[in-house]
């Protein structure tokens, strides 16, 4: 099946029609467009729109196919000609293995969805509920009006706290969640750089930052594999997802093995702690920047809540919250850049893609495309009220995936995001401090290079602490 016969719009095009797709511009010999990918790799995968719909780029001696639009994206990902496969997932293979979920293809990426599926029922999720509450007003206690806030540590933090004691019944874990931290800031932002200039060999030498990141990568799985053995030391198997995969079986119907029980908790951390702690890094910059939002989400939850402390239950009613989750998620999405490989001699767009190409897209450049989105750069969350929402192409904004790859966790991951910011607008306002660097640090996922914010403590209920505004451009 190509891709075309997944678009019913789209006639199928004769493979003596079949065009190559054009080469951008800009290459060096041996790096290619590598050291655009480094150098300044969104403004890179941002205008290669302007080449066309299906691009040639050359990381090193690859070439690699780049999609630019919407329904080309989505038709990728609905397609069985192509795999989760090419640079991004061989760059992080010494992190997530080759028996999860997350790099999993076929029949076992079913068996394992199936697996973790329940974790995530719609039912299910409101079991959460009191978890995230609990955290969310937690982290707001601990926080001292006027002090300075590392957002990078805190993100993290609650994160970790929340997939733990949600997904894995562990404990608190404070201190695992720094050492995740720590480990996975240098992780991917090294594991970015071995995808867009694989030298191979290179990366075994024992220089400075190939050390650290052998460091990281095997405190990492440490604490991976001491996360599996206190439970099972423990005998209990509470109703969680850890349970599920360490009684799971394979499609012989004999239990799984140990790497593939590690490599679906890796998993588990990965998505729930970087991806989700990324997000709340700039959300945390949103209300910042764009106090007049932060007084909206504020007026919207007393609202709803009536005074009261905001529980899981208000998260269906706090609509304005959630829309400015989503537009921070349009404009700063968490994974930025996705590949997959083909399977088959296929095509895109009328374009030839060869069997074994790779194929790279990125979502912050599709979500950023003037075609999609009037005033594409401003941070305006009404654009997701529904009367306007619908003006949005199909596939323009997928911040969970599409087809049998989205994540399995959407509806968790946004009601603990909704809530957070709920929580947290009602309690404070925020500004930057001078020691602050907000710019865009780019690894697999998008981070601001240094957060800092100072909380100040918002005045009584009722009263208000700014004046809305109009839409602003995006941070």
């Amino acid at each position: 099946m190509t891709v075309e016969s997944v678009r019913p719009e789209a006639q199928p095009v004769a493979a003596a029609q079949l065009r190559e797709p054009p080469l951008a511009g800009g290459g060096v010999p041996l790096l290619g467009h590598g050291w655009r990918m480094v150098r300044d790799p969104l403004a890179f995968m941002t205008t290669l729109r302007e080449h066309g719909d299906v691009v040639r780029i050359k990381l090193g001696p690859k070439t690699v196919y780049a999609l630019t639009t919407p329904d080309l994206t989505g038709a990728l990902a609905l397609s069985t000609d192509f795999h989760v496969a090419g640079p991004l997932w061989e760059s992080l293979e010494s992190l997530l293995g080759k028996e999860g979920v997350a790099t999993a293809n076929g029949p076992r990426h079913r068996r394992q969805r199936r697996t973790i599926q329940p974790a995530f029922r719609l039912d299910a999720i409101p079991g959460y509920g009191p978890i995230m509450a609990e955290e969310a007003h937690a982290l707001t206690e601990r926080w001292q009006p006027g002090e300075t806030i590392d957002c990078t540590a805190e993100s993290f933090r609650i994160a970790v706290r929340i997939v733990a004691r949600c997904l894995l019944r562990g404990a608190y874990m404070d201190e695992r969640a720094d050492r995740l931290c720590a480990a996975l800031d240098t992780l991917f932002r090294s594991m970015y750089r071995r995808m867009v200039i694989p030298l191979g060999p290179l990366y075994k030498l024992p220089l400075p930052a190939n050390r650290a990141f052998d460091r990281a990568l095997a405190d990492f799985h440490l604490l991976v594999d001491e996360v599996v053995a206190e439970r099972r030391a423990s005998g209990q198997k509470p109703d969680d997802l850890l349970t599920a995969l360490l009684e799971a079986k394979d499609g012989n119907g004999d239990p799984i093995g140990e790497q593939e029980i590690h490599d679906q908790v890796v998993a588990i951390f990965t998505a729930g702690a970087e991806t989700v702690a990324s997000t709340i890094l700039w959300l945390l910059h949103v209300l910042a920047e764009h106090p007049e939002h932060a007084d909206k989400i504020r007026a919207e939850t007393e609202s709803v809540t009536g005074g009261r402390p905001v529980a899981f239950e208000d998260v269906r009613s706090l609509r304005h919250t959630n829309n400015v989750v989503v537009e921070a998620m349009r404009l700063r999405p968490a994974i930025w850049i996705l590949t997959r490989r083909a399977v088959t001699d296929t095509s895109l767009g009328g374009y030839r893609i060869p069997a074994g190409a790779d194929i790279v897209y990125s979502p912050y450049a599709v979500q950023r495309d003037p075609k999609s989105y009037a005033r594409n750069l401003d941070f305006d969350p009404d654009r997701w009220l529904p009367e306007r929402a619908k003006e949005v192409p199909k596939y323009a904004m997928s911040p969970f995936g599409v087809g049998n790859r989205k994540c399995p966790s959407d509806h968790f991951s946004m009601a603990m995001l909704t809530l957070i910011t709920s929580a947290l607008s009602t309690e404070y306002r925020f500004e930057q401090v001078p020691a602050s660097n907000d710019a865009t640090r780019v690894g697999i996922t998008l981070h601001p290079h240094t957060l800092l914010l100072r909380p100040m403590r918002r005045s009584a209920p009722g009263t208000s602490d700014g004046t809305p505004g109009a839409s602003s451009p995006a941070p």
